[in-house]
């Protein structure tokens, strides 16, 4: 299996983090910057979606990606992010992940209410706007979240069994094709999805540093998950986007 990580675009949060006056959304949309990241990682995977060479070593894709499959957040950013791609590449099984979110969930970041859990969008708003993407089918219109605020020790598990069960769902298996599969989710999410592939400590670096995986939106990573081995063949790949798009 090939596991292909897509940041979300910039979103309005990303683009306003070092403004002390904003108040962040808790379930932020695109920017007009994030939207045209988005259309050139769709156009380029468009592009490069066909395998032209299934002989050669094509660990850079310069061969083609081939996705067999396209996972998404149910948070506002990544839907917006990957419909692009699914309409553009046609035919390729669109599914919300519900947990594969970014931590902490859908939670009020004013001052009165911070942290209280919300609802997140009620399944109309997908089936209006985003009619291809497969929703869960407990998700009504009370929302999909609907709980608390995720906290600490609820997030390496989550990613701990989001890696179980992708790879039941899509591990190597005899006489399968291997299956080629994209997550388009969030940065938080990726340290904690890497941290349970490498089995590494939540942010603990040498000499008493804490450790991070930056990621910059719209950004692709690799990881080749076999029966045996977990090859990173690269992270935070961003050569399909002009420099003036490039935003963490």
């Amino acid at each position: 299996m090939q596991l292909y990580f897509i940041r979300h675009g910039q979103s309005i949060n990303n683009a306003n983090w070092d403004k002390p006056e904003y108040t962040e959304h808790p379930d932020p949309f695109l920017t007009e910057i994030g939207l045209e990241q988005a259309q050139y990682l769709a156009s380029y995977l468009k592009e490069k979606q066909e395998i032209t060479d299934d002989k050669s070593w094509n660990i850079q894709n310069q061969y083609g990606f081939g996705f067999t499959h396209i996972y998404t957040s149910l948070m506002e950013r990544a839907v917006m992010t990957s419909a692009p791609t699914v309409r553009a590449l046609g035919n390729i099984p669109f599914t919300a992940w519900t947990e594969i979110h970014e931590e902490g969930g859908i939670y009020a970041r004013e001052e009165e209410d911070r942290f209280k859990g919300l609802a997140g969008h009620p399944r109309s708003f997908y089936e209006k706007n985003f009619p291809e993407l497969n929703l869960p089918d407990a998700y009504t219109d009370s929302g999909w979240w609907n709980r608390p605020f995720e906290t600490e020790e609820e997030r390496q598990p989550r990613a701990d069994q989001v890696l179980a069960e992708l790879i039941e769902r899509h591990g190597d298996k005899e006489g399968k094709a291997e299956e080629r599969i994209a997550f388009v989710s969030h940065g938080g999410f990726f340290v904690r999805l890497l941290s349970a592939m490498l089995t590494l400590p939540w942010r603990q670096g040498a000499l008493g540093r804490r450790s991070w995986f930056f990621l910059n939106n719209c950004s692709i990573s690799r990881f080749d998950i076999t029966k045996d081995d977990i090859l990173i063949s690269y992270i935070n790949r961003t050569d399909h986007l002009p420099a003036h798009l490039i935003t963490g």
